[in-house]
């Protein structure tokens, strides 16, 4: 890190162009691996890193740059650099820097750095030995547990008294892979990857055992699933990882990195319906240890929980001190960015459609016939048109009312605007489900969620021929 003496320095002549605006971004960063491969050690891995970024704006411009080296010559040269960007009289002169304040939403017990090497490859091999239990026709099982760890410090300037926030993101998690082979050398693959920005003590928490052994069974049951059907129909999605299709449909078009320059589709929407009126949603970045919360975002603002949708009606963007002035919005804590290479801007944190009053058994009672997506793989959205493909890693068939035979091969076809306002039941069951985005600004840990939802019709891809 630097000191306050020199980041006055370098705020200084990143301001002496007429910038209105100029922070300092800096960065340490840990991360340790441990990775078992079939129950054998394959890596035990560690990584290091530092440097700081520099951005500037006037008005309606930014520029940004990042360097490895913090010495002062570096620095002020950086500064200096970007500075020239701008042509003017300075706006603003650095006299003093005070500590900038806020609430730690991820208070951790045992530091995930502290614990043993020997401890978790005990805990991977518990994962390995469940999920080799399941059926020999699991051929290869992949255990790993990641932790992260970032010591960063923001200046921040937009007057002569600028403020320093030191923060610290500290995060675990858990990856388990299992691939199964049947008969006519066909290959099927289950994966678990439950995270937290928590210390240890979230590890020992969790029934590694028992989803270790759910990975193996899906792995096996994808053997003998038939072809998913295709057309249009009813579609039930799972609480939890199911949120993914709300996060790519609905989350990315109501970042102000897409809205304030009109690429959106719901760029105008404050104030109108865009979903039905049985659907709200948030982003909240301050879920105590949750995978995707911090205590400031990456431009020294609180985070917030940010509402979204209220009873179908878009109120709210998430919003970065850039984008926001294009919009006239104040910044809501939702700048993020994956490293100190990056710029930050509006991103998604712990993003969800909101618990309605369905018990979910019932939602499934009242679909005669239709599709049950436990979970999701890979998808694609175009922010603009908001257009989407996802592929659904586990799907069943609903009749009369029960979840039915697993199929494969299940693709929802769409956009976000039908998916919103097609909802026609909200499960009271809300859970969350952690992964990474990748956007703009890198990839980030973010968390998608959701309870038991219904569409009342989607198109569905498959090669499955009629539903019936």
């Amino acid at each position: 890190m630097i000191s306050n003496a020199l980041a006055k320095e370098v705020l200084n002549a990143a301001l002496a162009t007429g910038g209105d605006y100029a922070e300092i971004y800096l960065e340490q960063s840990d991360v340790e691996s441990i990775v078992l491969d079939s129950g054998k050690i394959e890596t035990v891995g560690t990584r290091q890193g530092y440097g700081a970024g520099i951005r500037i704006l006037q008005k309606f411009r930014s520029v940004y740059g990042y360097t490895s080296d913090l010495s002062k010559k570096s620095l002020i040269k950086l500064a200096t650099d970007l500075s020239a960007s701008f042509e003017g009289e300075r706006q603003i002169e650095v006299k003093n820097i005070t500590k900038g304040k806020f609430k730690n939403v991820n208070p951790i017990k045992t530091h995930l750095m502290d614990v043993s090497a020997d401890t978790r490859i005990a805990y991977l091999k518990e994962c390995y030995e469940a999920t080799k239990s399941v059926d020999p026709r699991i051929v290869r099982i992949q255990d790993a547990l990641n932790f992260w760890k970032k010591n960063i410090r923001i200046y921040v300037a937009e007057n002569e008294n600028a403020k320093v926030f030191d923060t610290v993101e500290e995060r675990g998690r858990l990856v388990m892979v299992a691939i199964a082979a049947g008969e006519n050398n066909s290959i099927e693959t289950s994966f678990e990857g439950p995270g937290a920005s928590n210390g240890w003590e979230y590890f020992q928490s969790l029934d590694h055992k028992a989803k270790a052994i759910e990975v193996g069974k899906k792995a096996i049951a994808l053997l003998s699933a038939k072809e998913c059907p295709s057309g249009q129909f009813t579609v039930v999605i799972a609480n939890g990882w199911g949120g993914v299709l709300f996060h790519e449909a609905c989350g990315h078009p109501l970042e102000a990195t897409a809205t304030a320059k009109g690429l959106s589709v719901f760029s105008n929407s404050i104030g109108k319906q865009i979903a039905s009126p049985i659907v709200s949603a948030w982003d909240d970045g301050t879920i105590e240890n949750a995978w995707g919360s911090n205590s400031i975002d990456t431009e020294g603002v609180p985070t917030k929980k940010n509402e979204l949708i209220r009873d179908g009606i878009c109120v709210g963007f998430m919003v970065d001190r850039f984008n926001g002035r294009r919009l006239n919005m104040a910044p809501n804590g939702t700048a993020r960015r994956e490293s100190y290479k990056y710029a930050p801007t509006s991103r998604m944190s712990n993003t969800y459609i909101a618990a309605g009053k369905d018990n979910p058994e019932d939602i499934i009672k009242d679909t005669k016939l239709g599709i049950y997506v436990a979970n999701f793989g890979g998808g694609s959205v175009e922010p603009t048109t908001g257009q989407f493909n996802f592929s659904a890693s586990e799907a069943y068939i609903i009749r009369d009312g029960k979840i039915c035979e697993m199929v494969k091969g299940c693709t929802l076809i769409g956009t976000g605007q039908e998916v919103l306002m097609n909802i026609d039941r909200v499960g009271n069951d809300l859970a969350l489900g952690q992964g990474n985005c990748g956007s703009a600004s890198g990839s980030i840990p973010v968390n998608v969620g959701q309870p038991t939802i219904r569409l009342s019709k989607i198109t569905v891809g498959g090669r499955g021929g009629e539903l019936k």
